[in-house]
Order: C-alpha cells, then structure tokens, then sequence
C-alpha cells in the first residue's frame, strides 16, 4: 500500500510523526513536504497530496493547524472526497459512508495518540457502497457548473 502525505509548517512534526506510524505499518509514505518547520502555505502542499491521488488512484492524508484549510483546498479537486476527522468515528463514517480517499487531520486539535487512534480506524474500514454509492454518484461530476 502507498499513501501520500503532506502538510504545511503547523504541522510538520506531526506529520512527521504520522509518516513514522505508516512505515511501522509497512506503508510506503510519498511525502510531498513541507520538509522543515519554515513558514509554508497549506494550499501548496494539499493540491500536491490532491494531485497524487488522483493521478495514482491512492489514498492521501494532509495534515495543517486545524486541518479545515487543507480540507476546502482538496476537495476542489474533481476526483478527491477529502473529509476532516476529528475522532475515530468521523474517520469510521467518512470511509464507510463516504468513500474519503483523503483524511485530514489537525495538528493543534488533536494529539499524537488521538490521530494514531483516527489512522487506525480509517485503515480498519472500507467503503460500504450500496445507497453510499447512489448518493456518491450525485455529487463526482459537480464542478464548474454549480
């Protein structure tokens, strides 16, 4: 399994953090930064981690303060579903219900064992399809012509 993962300077040492978890798990992790604890822009790192999952059909987490900003700019992206979790229920529910291909988290609202806890349930669930799918349907074509 891969994933892709990014964050802006807020986040960066729990992104780091997070990239240490996944390759404990034997996940590749491609990082698209930021790299340092520098001053970085948010919407610079979630088009990077957007870019990727659609492009390799891969799963992606981004990471920033609150994680809210990181959140609108991905799910600008046709082809992203990116849901901002917050406990491992919302985790659950946006993989289950939503079929999210993007978790963002909040560095400075949770800690680093509350998104261990959020990682692990959005791994240990799938997308359930079904009457989720007919509602997804509505919506993966929505774009300009809002």
């Amino acid at each position: 399994m891969k994933i892709v993962i990014g964050s802006d300077h807020a986040a960066y040492e729990m992104k780091e953090k997070v990239k240490l978890l996944l390759q404990s798990k034997n996940i590749e992790v491609l990082d698209v930064g930021t790299h340092s604890a520098d001053r970085a822009d948010y919407p610079d790192y979630a088009k990077k981690v957007s870019h990727e999952v659609v492009a390799q059909n891969i799963q992606g987490i981004l990471l920033c303060g609150s994680g809210i900003g990181v959140s609108i700019v991905a799910n600008r992206f046709k082809g992203v579903r990116a849901a901002l979790c917050r406990t491992p229920e919302d985790a659950e529910m946006s993989r289950k219900h939503n079929d999210a291909n993007v978790l963002c988290l909040g560095a400075r609202f949770n800690s680093e064992s509350e998104v261990q806890k959020i990682i692990e349930a959005w791994f240990e669930n799938s997308f359930e399809g079904g009457r989720h799918a007919d509602r997804l349907n509505k919506f993966s074509d929505l774009g300009e012509d809002c």
